[in-house]
């Protein structure tokens, strides 16, 4: 049994984390401030002696005594970054600042939860992580990736000046059950505008791509990455390298909804990327890990997911 804190475990991706790592017999701390994450989230986990539910601002040092931390605190959707932008940077700044001294003064293994946001509106396609990214430091969603960006700078000089043992993972598109409703992602929008009869909105022309990662496939690639010896920090590209356009998607949640919605279009907002896709080579051969849940699978257990949530 290890001791294991999760910061944003009451998230969307931090919930999954906890259920998979306490129910391998681990002992979790979640760590939440119910910005984006919420309680209904881990309300199952609660009876669980082993899960401790703690409300904090992860901007605050939190002082605890554990093994392992997954530093998944940040919102992550356009919608919820965007509307506190200098919270979204302190979220990653401050936030990394904080886990990193915390694994520093009790020699814990830290995981921070990075995003292919740090790669931009990509010049490079697919993008690996030798890739540096094309960003716009002063646009709307400068705030996400830049403090993104910072965050991983942290991780690597803490290890480099300190020998903070750290991972890093760069995430790209996932989605599942438990996703916010209105968090203004495409495969949450599409499939609650989907049930609820609403027109499919599409930004641009739908022909831009993204990948769709489902969320257990990146749960078990953080634990694999968690458990590498401390030779191998990353940062590690997880995501699903078979791409789809936003036109196929919306067609492919009509077809599953079996809904009479219809599809219409909108302009695309300031810098978002025409194509987001990983190269994978590096987790497949450092950590024998590939996706194994076809975009069909997983969108079937998300809607069904969103089905009971939004009666």
């Amino acid at each position: 049994m290890k001791r294991i804190l999760i910061t944003g475990g009451a998230g969307f991706i931090g919930s999954h984390l906890c259920e998979r790592l306490l129910n391998e017999g681990n002992e979790i701390v979640c760590l939440d401030n119910y910005f984006t994450g919420t309680k209904q989230n881990i309300i199952h986990l609660l009876d669980n002696h082993n899960f401790e539910l703690v409300r904090h601002d992860i901007t605050s040092p939190y002082f605890v005594e554990v093994d392992e931390i997954y530093n998944l605190a940040c919102p992550a959707s356009p919608v919820h970054y965007q509307y506190n932008p200098i919270k979204t940077v302190k979220t990653s700044v401050m936030g990394a600042i904080n886990v990193l001294g915390l694994a520093k003064r009790i020699h814990a293994k830290v995981l921070q939860a990075s995003t292919s946001e740090v790669y931009g509106d990509p010049e490079v396609h697919p993008q690996p992580e030798m890739y540096w990214g094309n960003v716009n430091p002063i646009g709307v969603r400068s705030c996400y990736d830049e403090g993104k960006r910072c965050a991983e700078t942290l991780f690597m000089d803490y290890h480099r000046q300190n020998n903070v043992k750290i991972k890093i993972v760069r995430i790209f598109n996932t989605y599942g059950p438990r996703m916010n409703p209105d968090d203004g992602r495409v495969v949450s929008n599409f499939i609650v505008q989907a049930l609820q009869g609403k027109d499919i909105t599409i930004y641009g022309d739908g022909t831009q791509t993204r990948s769709f990662q489902y969320v257990d496939d990146l749960v078990e690639v953080m634990i694999r990455m968690m458990r590498t010896g401390d030779d191998f920090i990353g940062p590690v590209n997880t995501g699903n390298p078979c791409e789809f356009t936003m036109l196929e998607l919306a067609e492919k949640v009509i077809q599953l909804t079996g809904t009479k919605s219809k599809i219409v279009f909108e302009p695309l907002p300031s810098d978002d990327p025409k194509q987001r896709k990983p190269d994978i080579t590096l987790a497949k051969e450092r950590l024998g890990w590939e996706p194994k849940i076809p975009l069909e699978e997983g969108l079937v257990k998300t809607i069904a997911y969103f089905k009971d949530t939004l009666k």
